[in-house]
């Protein structure tokens, strides 16, 4: 939706609702209820630009806005860091295992106590690192020969282009974004 302008519109003396004026030169009236695809696009278009509303945007829309930017730098962020816990996969994973408790208990002749059998769980699985070069082979039907080249595994081209994407993101978030 391209909004070019927005202001907030009164009725019997009370703000009843936000005027728009789409691209197109069309006008909508829009109520002033979340969860409205129209109010919410206004609030997604304030967080991105405020100049819809002139030299200064109005509460409580500024507010919202602030709240949208929030919530969306949050949830990149979030994603972001999930991304980054994930595994090199031209590193792999170790697995780990730990010992927990069975819920069973048996008595210990040394210490005099019952205490608890253990068992080694494997926590998290191994995973084995790709190999760093794959052969590509590419087949010419006009000559019908075929041509092998050595290139940089694609997984890994993958895994390094996300991985920096996702760090540029971490990057750029507000402190108290990350604090939340």
């Amino acid at each position: 939706m391209n909004i070019t302008q927005a202001n907030y519109y009164s009725f019997s003396g009370q703000v009843a609702g936000i005027a728009i004026t789409l691209g197109d030169g069309s006008l909508l009236s829009v109520p002033r209820r979340k969860g409205n695809r129209h109010y919410d696009a206004i609030i997604a278009a304030t967080a991105a630009d405020g100049s819809i509303w002139g030299d200064t945007v109005p509460e409580p829309m500024a507010t919202l806005a602030a709240e949208y930017t929030f919530a969306q730098q949050l949830a990149a962020y979030t994603t972001a860091t999930a991304r980054l816990a994930q595994y090199i996969v031209s590193v792999g994973r170790a697995e780990v295992v730990e010992s927990q408790a069975t819920g069973e208990q048996v008595w210990n002749e040394d210490t005099m106590e019952m205490v608890d059998v253990m068992h080694d769980v494997i926590t998290v699985t191994a995973v084995e690192a790709v190999e760093a070069t794959v052969e590509q082979t590419t087949h010419n039907m006009d000559t019908d020969t075929s041509t092998t080249t050595t290139i940089t595994n694609p997984l890994i081209t993958t895994d390094v282009a996300e991985r920096a994407a996702a760090q540029a993101t971490v990057d750029a978030t507000p402190q108290p974004v990350k604090d939340a």
